[in-house]
């Protein structure tokens, strides 16, 4: 499976829900967030897995590789025109920028504890919106966070 995205991520969610955490098996996802008309499969078909969103109900179609297994990008019935891609999944996962402007951490209730919150970026409990899509209440740290039970305390 090969795919290419066609323009600069709209936005960085970092995800720390339960599903992204067992998805990646790792702490959380970095999910650059694309147009859907800008990411084009070059290279086979891939695979789906619907899987119904506990945080909203909805439904995240998991797009993945029927060889090897491995995650590539997510499209959803809630954002009908967008794309989430696996960052990891990209040749170079680093060709974007993650930082206050462009990006958020999100389901930060239910991050793993040990998890280092950066300082600058917008963090959520939960989604950053409701269901109907009024927007949510960020917490922006002037200082790193370290998630920890009960919450996120400074570094150190």
């Amino acid at each position: 499976m090969r795919y290419e995205t066609l323009s600069e991520p709209l936005r960085v969610t970092t995800c720390h829900c339960r599903f992204c955490q067992r998805a990646t098996g790792s702490a959380y996802l970095v999910e650059p967030i694309f147009p859907l008309a800008d990411l084009r499969v070059t290279k086979g078909a891939p695979r789906t897995y619907d899987h119904r969103s506990e945080g909203s109900g909805k439904i995240v179609h998991v797009h993945f590789c029927g060889d090897c297994g491995t995650k590539l990008y997510m499209t959803f019935e809630r954002f009908a025109t967008s794309c989430g891609v696996f960052a990891g999944t990209f040749d170079d996962p680093n060709w974007f920028e993650i930082n206050g402007a462009n990006a958020k951490h999100i389901f930060i209730g239910v991050a793993r504890h040990e998890t280092i919150l950066p300082p600058g970026v917008p963090t959520f409990p939960r989604h950053a919106m409701t269901n109907d899509g009024a927007p949510e209440e960020p917490v922006v740290f002037a200082e790193a966070r370290v998630v920890r039970p009960g919450g996120a305390g400074p570094v150190g």
